[in-house]
């Protein structure tokens, strides 16, 4: 839960953290929805991940030309391990606030999910560029407020993320097996990683532009999900 707080300093707590969510990610989707979801999750976020991430970094196809600097771990493809997890750990609890808040619209879902990928990275691109983590050769033109990172980089993450989350939709049960409120650790990952992006970057990491435009942009599906939450809680406290 301290990912968003890590910084150039900490690789190595970079690194766990990331491995511990997405365990988590497996964990969970294995006790809410069996295995057949779990390995479904497996394959689609985190061995997509590594492709698109494979693909990205040899062409410069779908993100832009960059590189990683050798600082995250061992590598497959020229990827550090750890970015696949990544993408893991985020997809499942984006998928999962996507159903949340698309309810019975399915085709929602995947582009939702999508969105909310995309605009974590706004968050998370710039701090694994300032932490030295890979680097951009085109970084311009870029989002306003969220410099050194290249448009190129969100419209390929778009692209990238809406196309696993319909196969993820696809491949991960619909409804736990659990309790009504089965969903509810992942959900609440979601929305700490939303608070505490928005407050590290305004606070810690001196990138008050990215923590008001992240804010903004992955507000608009962590906000209505808070909402969500918050009402359900009370209509169940109040019956």
């Amino acid at each position: 839960m301290v990912f968003p707080f890590t910084d150039g300093g900490s690789n190595r707590l970079t690194i766990l953290s990331v491995v511990l969510l997405s365990a988590a990610a497996l964990v969970h989707v294995t006790a809410t929805r069996g295995p057949t979801s779990a390995l479904g999750l497996l394959l689609v976020a985190g061995g997509g991940g590594l492709v698109a991430e494979a693909v990205g970094v040899h062409t410069g196809i779908p993100f832009g030309s960059y590189d990683y600097t050798g600082t995250l771990g061992p590598e497959v493809l020229g990827v550090p391990a750890v970015v696949p997890l990544a993408w893991l750990m985020m997809a499942y609890p984006a998928l999962l606030a996507a159903r949340r808040l698309a309810g019975s619209y399915r085709p929602l879902v995947p582009v939702l999910a999508g969105w909310a990928l995309t605009t974590w990275d706004v968050f998370l691109d710039p701090q694994m560029v300032d932490a030295g983590h890979w680097r951009w050769d085109h970084p311009t033109p870029s989002l306003p407020g969220v410099e050194d990172i290249p448009l190129t980089n969100f419209a390929g993450w778009l692209v990238v993320a809406v196309v696993m989350c319909t196969v993820l939709d696809r491949v991960v049960a619909r409804t736990p097996r659990a309790a009504t409120d089965g969903d509810l650790l992942p959900l609440t990952v979601f929305l700490w990683t939303y608070a505490s992006s928005v407050l590290a970057h305004a606070l810690f990491f001196g990138r008050p532009p990215v923590a008001l435009v992240g804010g903004l942009l992955m507000g608009t599906v962590a906000i209505p999900l808070a909402v969500q939450l918050v009402r359900r809680h009370r209509r169940e406290g109040g019956s």
